[in-house]
């Protein structure tokens, strides 16, 4: 499913292609923790469906990733 997010650290909406489903997506928009629905993906790409932050951004804004 494409997931669009628009971050609030550049203001850039950005899209990702993520192996997850709309049933998925309700339970999480419903206040299931996202470790628990999405637990098959990334951290990176909960960060994401979360936030619409990504790696780089976070690299670009407080220093070193990880």
């Amino acid at each position: 499913m494409k997931i669009k997010r628009k971050s609030p650290l550049t203001g850039k909406e950005l899209t990702l292609d993520l192996d997850v489903t709309e049933e998925q997506m309700s339970r999480w928009m419903e206040g299931e923790l996202s470790q628990n629905v999405f637990s098959h993906l990334t951290v990176d790409e909960r960060e994401f469906i979360m936030t619409g932050i990504v790696p780089s951004e976070w690299e670009a804004l407080f220093g070193r990733y990880k």
